[in-house]
């Protein structure tokens, strides 16, 4: 894990909000990385993070309490982790349904697969940071509650349209007229990944994961390449939006060292 989380004043002090008054199930049998992730969900604004070391103790809390996400360790003693996230998923407990993420020193392709084909909405390998779990949680959160709204619409930020569905990007100017932006595929996915996340940061492993989707494994210089293409997509929306304000390029911001937020515009144009 990396060092604590101390500046509040960047894009990841706005997920207090979204934590605030969430609860979370963490099944970790290692007591130091367990007190760890505990924490760091507490401060990041959780206001109950329930400990267990085996899968038979997760499965009993589940029972008949409702965990708004679950953090579950693959090699525990006893049940393993992913045999019980797969009898969490098939009953019919309040928790059946909750976002769940992997985390767990299997990091194997093969073993990720099988996570997420287990019922896992997410696999962290471990080591994993905390901007990276925290991120990660809030990303699933996000498509958890769009889920229960079925809500596939319009995402509004600004003088901006986007269309998911119709996959593009408009502009409103100044006479009140649309305009769409060109954008590669490439770039609509990023902008896309970027603008749904509506203000809340996401990481560079995030974006790797959603957007270069045809390679399957993360390149040692997998940060250099998003990097490259981010500042030519800033370089482009610049150009194609002179209606935002000078003051408010570059529109893809950076949200501490690994991290990206599309800049809220409510208000602009």
């Amino acid at each position: 894990m990396t060092d604590p989380i101390t500046d509040e004043t960047d894009a990841f002090a706005a997920l207090r909000d979204q934590f605030a008054g969430l609860t979370a199930l963490l099944l970790e049998d290692e007591p130091a990385l367990s007190e760890h992730v505990a924490s760091r969900l507490t401060r990041a604004g959780f206001a109950r993070v329930d400990r267990v070391e085996s899968g038979e103790a997760a499965i009993e809390a589940v029972a008949d309490t409702p965990y708004d996400v679950l953090i579950l360790d693959r090699l525990t003693a006893g049940l393993d982790g992913l045999e019980t996230l797969k009898r969490i998923r098939a009953g019919s407990g309040p928790s059946a349904d909750s976002p769940a993420l992997m985390l767990t020193a299997l990091g194997a392709e093969r073993q990720k697969v099988e996570g997420l084909l287990g019922g896992a909405d997410d696999y962290l390998a471990k080591p994993v940071g905390d901007e990276e779990l925290l991120a990660r949680i809030a990303a699933q959160l996000r498509r958890s509650g769009r889920r229960s709204k079925a809500n596939g619409g319009d995402v509004t930020n600004g003088p901006f349209t986007l269309s998911p569905g119709a996959r593009t990007l408009q502009i409103r100017a100044a006479d009140g007229s649309q305009r769409a932006i060109d954008l590669s595929p490439l770039e609509f996915a990023i902008v896309c990944e970027l603008m749904t996340a509506r203000g809340q940061p996401v990481t560079k492993t995030m974006l790797w994961d959603k957007c270069w989707v045809e390679w399957n494994f993360l390149p040692d210089n997998f940060v250099n390449i998003i990097d490259a293409r981010i500042s030519a997509l800033r370089r482009r929306l610049k150009d194609q939006c002179p209606e935002v304000p000078e003051a408010m390029h570059p529109l893809i911001v950076s949200a501490r060292s690994q991290s990206l937020v599309f800049r809220d515009l409510d208000g602009v144009g």
